[in-house]
């Protein structure tokens, strides 16, 4: 069974960090891609960061490129995304995502969710 679990939410002052932690389960990890999206209330599930297990590749989208830092551990199965110099724009649930092969950022592309870890940063 496939699993993904995120952890590392919570509630953090503008300017602060957080790092949320996606542990994985049930699939062979290093030939997939791990995505982290993030849904605000009322708004569409966005694309934050993904990365490529098989080559460590990384990208991320426009608005936290310089501020967030995606990571893997092939020990552990777990990826983290490090979250820096936070924005009250950046309160969502954040979910991470699996899919084979290279990443992408459609969420429709990935088949395996977590269940999602709520960040919420006040001003």
């Amino acid at each position: 069974e496939v699993q993904l679990v995120e952890s590392g939410g919570g509630l953090v002052q503008a300017g602060g960090s957080l790092r949320l932690s996606c542990a994985t389960s049930g699939f062979i990890f290093d030939s997939h891609s791990i995505g982290w999206f993030r849904q605000a209330p009322g708004e569409e599930r966005d694309w934050v960061s993904y990365i490529d297990n098989r080559d460590g590749l990384t990208s991320y989208a426009a608005d936290v490129k310089s501020r967030f830092i995606i990571s893997s551990n092939k020990n552990k199965n777990t990826v983290y995304l490090e979250m820096n110099s936070l924005k009250p724009e950046d309160t969502a649930v954040n979910y991470c995502a699996a899919r084979s092969g290279t990443g992408w950022w459609d969420p429709t592309d990935y088949p395996y969710w977590g269940q999602g870890t709520q960040v919420t940063v006040s001003s």
